[in-house]
């Protein structure tokens, strides 16, 4: 469900606190596939959770695309996830550097990940999501 509010002429989104699946910045390399395209695309994870994942990609690959993905876990060293997913959004993004390439932040919701990987994914998410609670509290 998406929501957007109104405060005193200012437009919010609140839409990214209601996730139905919690996410996590973690850094995890990735390559995404498609029929697309020529070869995968290699980049790293923004963020992960049971439902899905941000990735920063090179060039956007449209809405509702059906993508293969191959996520490399840093904690997980054999494990590694293939799984497909589908396009949810892509936000442009403006050049930070002196290349002037522009980057798409991408979300990926999963489509077909298996119980096994889903609870190793949820393992991880709430590792370190413990971890950065103790981290506040003990601040």
């Amino acid at each position: 469900m998406l929501r957007v509010m109104y405060i005193q002429g200012i437009m919010t989104w609140d839409g990214i606190d209601h996730r139905k699946f919690p996410r996590i910045r973690y850094k995890c390399f990735i390559k995404v596939s498609s029929e697309d395209l020529g070869g995968p695309i290699e980049t790293f994870t923004k963020n992960i959770g049971t439902g899905g994942i941000c990735v920063v990609l090179s060039e956007n690959l449209g809405l509702f695309e059906n993508v293969s993905l191959e996520v490399h876990f840093q904690d997980e060293k054999e494990n590694t996830v293939k799984c497909n997913g589908t396009i949810v959004w892509a936000v442009k993004q403006h050049p930070v550097d002196e290349s002037g390439k522009t980057t798409y932040d991408t979300g990926i919701e999963f489509s077909d990940l298996s119980p096994d990987n889903k609870k190793m994914i949820n393992k991880i998410v709430e590792s370190i999501s413990h971890a950065e609670l103790d981290n506040e509290n003990n601040a």
